[in-house]
C-alpha cells in the first residue's frame, strides 16, 4: 500500500465475519461518520448489512465469509477481501469475530494498512475442543500479530488473551467498562406500552399472570447452558409449581442441543419456546429474572437489556458473564456448572421479590452510570484519533471534544 493520504477525511473499513455481528455495532458506525470519518463496512452479505446502509448511509460490501472452518471458501474471501482493502485504501481498519478478524486481519496486514485494530468480541474456542479449538486459537493468535491494537470487550477476556500469550499487555485494552457497544437503556425500559405487549405474550403463551417466569434470550446451544438451564428448572419446578422457563433463541446446528434435550424442549408444558424475535424489550418483561448459564462470553449484552429493563440476572463466572453482573449487586454469579448453585441463586431470587427488585433496579442504575453507547463511542473515536495522528494521518476533521487523548486510566489499566 502507498504512503499515509493527507488529504480528505481519516478512511475508516470495519470487516465482520456475518451481517448478524452488525447488530453489535448499532449507531456506532453513524457515530463515527458524524465525528468526521469516512466509514464502510463488510461482512457476508444480510438484511442488516442492507439496514446499516440505508439507516447510517454507511458504504456496505458483502464479502461472504463462513463461519466454520472451511478452507475452499476461506481462500475465496480472503483474496476478495485483500482487493477490497487494496481499493479503498483505508487508513485504519476494524476487524472482529473469529474468520473475519483472521482473513480481514491478514489482508490488511499484507496490503499495509498504516492502523489496523482487531476487536476481539469473545474467546471462541473456549468451549471447542480437539482440532477446532487449536484452529480456532490459532486464528485469534494471527489476528492479534496483525493489529497495531486490540480492543477488548471485557476485562476477563482481556486477561485470558494476555495469559496464552496471544498479546502483549501494552497492545490490549477495554474501552471504559466493556461491553462492544453498550446498550440505548429506552429500548428495554418499562413503558405502558410495552407492559402491554409483555401481558399480551403471557396471554398468547398460557402464561398465568401470576405465574414466576425466569428467562433466557441467546442462541439453544450447549456453550450457552441450556442442558444445566433445563435441569435446573425441572429441580425448581417441584419447589414452584406454576413456574415457567422462557426461551427467546433459537437452536443450532454448531454446538447442537443434545437429543434427549430437544425432546425435553418440546415435551415440557412449563417450558415456552418464544423462537428469535426482532425486538426482546417487551420479553425481559415478561421474565422475572434473566438466567444466562453460558459457558464462555465476550461480554453478554443480554445482560445488559435485562438491567435496563430491571430484571435481575444470574449467570456463571464464565469469561465475560463476570464483568456483566456484581455478584449480590445486580445479580448472582455462580461457578460454571453447578446446577445445585443456580437453582439456589434462583430460589432466592423467587422467594424475595423485593431483593429481585433492588436488584434490578441497581442493574439499570449501573447501565446508565457506565454503559451509555456514547462513552464507548467516544473513547473509540479517541483511540482512532491517537493511531491515526501517530502514523501521521492528519484528523482535522474530528471535533476537539472528541479528539482529546484518550484516558489515562484505561491505559494504564491495560498495561496491567
Amino acid at each position: 500500500m502507498s504512503a499515509p493520504r493527507t488529504d480528505g477525511p481519516p478512511r475508516v473499513l470495519h470487516i465482520v465475519t456475518s451481517s448478524m455481528s452488525v447488530v453489535l455495532m448499532q449507531g456506532q458506525l453513524q457515530y463515527l461518520k458524524e465525528a468526521g470519518f469516512d466509514v464502510s463496512l463488510a461482512s457476508s452479505w444480510g438484511r442488516e448489512l442492507e439496514h446499516e446502509a440505508e439507516e447510517s448511509g454507511t458504504r456496505v460490501f458483502g464479502v461472504e465469509m463462513a463461519r466454520g472452518i472451511s478452507p475452499g471458501s476461506d481462500v475465496v474471501s480472503f483474496w476478495r477481501l485483500w482487493r477490497l482493502i487494496r481499493r479503498l485504501r483505508p487508513d485504519l481498519t476494524n476487524v472482529s469475530t473469529p474468520k473475519a478478524g483472521l482473513l480481514g486481519g491478514l489482508a490488511a496486514w499484507l496490503n499495509r494498512v498504516p492502523c489496523r485494530v482487531y476487536t476481539l468480541r469473545g474467546l471462541r474456542w473456549e468451549s471447542a475442543h480437539g482440532i477446532q479449538r487449536r484452529l480456532l486459537m490459532f486464528a485469534d493468535l494471527i489476528a492479534c500479530r496483525c493489529a497495531h491494537l486490540v480492543l477488548c470487550v471485557s476485562e476477563s477476556a482481556r486477561k485470558k488473551a494476555v495469559a496464552t500469550g496471544f498479546v502483549n499487555p501494552d497492545k490490549i485494552l477495554v474501552l471504559g467498562a466493556g461491553s462492544s457497544n453498550g446498550v440505548i437503556a429506552s429500548r428495554f425500559t418499562a413503558t405502558e406500552e410495552r407492559l402491554k405487549l409483555a401481558a399480551k405474550i403471557r396471554q398468547v403463551y398460557s402464561i398465568p399472570s401470576d405465574a414466576p417466569v425466569i428467562g433466557f434470550v441467546g442462541r439453544l446451544t450447549r456453550d450457552k447452558g441450556v442442558p444445566e438451564l433445563l435441569e435446573a428448572h425441572r429441580q425448581l419446578h417441584r419447589a414452584f409449581p406454576s413456574l415457567r422457563l422462557l426461551l427467546v433463541g433459537t437452536t443450532e446446528r454448531e454446538d447442537a442441543l443434545p437429543c434427549e434435550v430437544n425432546e425435553m424442549l418440546e415435551a415440557d408444558p412449563s417450558i415456552v419456546l418464544a423462537g428469535q424475535v426482532d425486538d426482546p424489550g417487551c420479553f425481559y418483561h415478561v421474565m422475572d429474572i434473566l438466567v444466562l448459564p453460558t459457558h464462555r462470553e465476550g461480554f453478554p449484552n443480554v445482560v445488559l437489556e435485562a438491567h435496563a429493563a430491571g430484571r435481575p440476572v444470574v449467570t456463571y463466572d464464565a469469561t465475560g458473564a463476570v464483568d456483566a453482573v456484581v455478584d449480590s449487586v445486580n445479580g448472582f454469579i455462580v461457578p460454571v456448572g453447578e446446577v445445585s448453585a443456580l437453582v439456589q441463586s434462583i430460589t432466592t431470587l423467587l422467594n424475595n421479590p423485593a431483593l429481585a427488585a433492588v436488584m434490578g433496579r441497581r442493574g439499570f442504575e449501573r447501565i446508565q452510570l457506565e454503559f451509555q453507547p456514547a462513552r464507548i463511542w467516544s473513547a473509540l473515536v479517541q483511540i482512532y484519533v491517537r493511531l491515526l495522528v501517530e502514523n501521521g494521518i492528519p484528523c482535522g476533521g474530528i471535533p476537539r471534544h472528541l479528539s482529546k487523548p484518550y484516558m489515562a486510566v484505561n491505559l494504564e489499566r491495560a498495561s496491567r
